[in-house]
């Protein structure tokens, strides 16, 4: 399996970046961009399997990413980020990559789907079905968001999309709806930054129960779930201290 990653900058700090599903290491561009002006940071990226320009596969469990994960990026970096579906990758790969720091964005810990139950059972019966029209109402909400974004986020943006493999997206939405994070002490320091969209992919009783385990829990206000996108500035101040 070949993953891609990409390293910009020189400096002393080195970070990981691990992007959502449908996205790409590029993707990143508008974060990484202040953290290279800094002067203090080295910035590797990755693109997950089935994304960007990393090779497509037949599976795409979590654990495949998680694997693949620690394969391509080094170990024992000063911190790790991972954003919605790559938070979800970065927590079943922490223990082995042992940065100094972990750090959540909105990371999809615990979607906001019904999996028990007659709700449960009608939903995921036909889940193209029903993961297309709840795809589709966020598709609309975040075509308005994206509307106020620079050109060159939305040409990232069209672009990942276009190198995305589509074929994971119920297998991965299933996945992580079926066996979410178990709150516990984190393997290594750990923040998570939440947006306003947070419910959908971690609940607040979830993030008073990671905060009681001894994580950091921060909340930006104001923005949407790819707020590294939508507000890279206000996302980068919210967690320099921690990279």
């Amino acid at each position: 399996m070949d993953i891609a990653t990409t390293t910009t900058g020189t400096g002393p700090r080195h970070v990981g970046l691990v992007h959502g599903l449908g996205g790409s290491g590029a993707t990143w561009g508008p974060l990484v961009d202040l953290m290279v002006a800094t002067g203090a940071y080295t910035v590797t990226t990755v693109d997950l399997r089935g994304h960007g320009a990393s090779d497509r596969s037949a599976s795409y469990r979590l654990d495949d990413f998680a694997d693949d994960l620690c394969a391509a990026l080094p170990h024992g970096l000063h911190s790790v980020v991972g954003h919605s579906l790559g938070g979800a990758v970065l927590v079943r790969a922490v223990d082995r990559l042992r940065p100094e720091r972990a750090i959540y964005l909105d990371p999809g810990f615990q979607l906001a789907l019904p999996t028990s139950g007659i709700a449960g059972r009608l939903f995921w019966a036909f889940p193209r079905l029903t993961l297309g029209v709840a795809a589709l109402a966020q598709a609309r909400k975040s075509a308005a968001q994206r509307a106020g974004f620079p050109p060159r986020t939305r040409e990232l943006l069209t672009d990942a999309e276009g190198r995305f493999d589509a074929a994971m997206a119920v297998g991965v939405f299933r996945e992580v709806a079926f066996t979410p994070v178990v709150p516990g002490p984190a393997a290594v320091p750990s923040a998570v930054v939440l947006s306003d969209d947070s419910p959908a992919v971690l609940p607040d009783e979830l993030a008073e129960r990671l905060v009681a385990d001894g994580w950091t829990v921060r909340r930006v206000a104001g923005v949407h779930h790819d707020m590294h996108l939508e507000a890279p500035d206000r996302t980068f101040s919210s967690i320099a201290d921690l990279l």
